[in-house]
């Protein structure tokens, strides 16, 4: 696992494999992918801009906001947050840095905007 990079919008969490000679990748964009997949089925194009939440789904925005708990080490307790993460539930338990409580936040705001559950 690399670094998480900051970037003008703030955190955005990387994830890689190197040791597969694979370039490191934001979560949001790996999300996006990944969130295409499982709702389309198939894999569809990505949006230039995968960071810009606006454009994601609600399920995609689910995915954002736990990926970032779940690189924290959250214990999940949903079926589905379970299935798509793994139960978790190492330090620091899913405790935030002030940079992922923010795009968590931000997360948040768009899911309420577009009226997800």
């Amino acid at each position: 696992m690399t670094m998480p990079s900051k970037t003008a919008r703030g955190f955005r969490p990387r994830l890689g494999l190197p040791a597969l000679g694979l370039p490191a990748l934001t979560l949001p964009a790996l999300a996006l992918a990944l969130a295409t997949i499982a709702v389309a089925g198939s894999l569809a194009p990505i949006p230039a801009a995968a960071q810009d939440l606006s454009t994601l789904s609600c399920r995609a925005l689910w995915y954002q906001r736990n990926a970032v708990y779940a690189e924290q080490g959250h214990c999940f307790k949903t079926a589905d947050a379970i299935a798509t993460f793994g139960a978790r539930c190492y330090p620091p338990f899913g405790k935030l840095t002030a940079e992922q409580q923010r795009y968590v936040d931000e997360v948040r705001a768009w899911e309420a905007r577009k009226g997800c559950n």
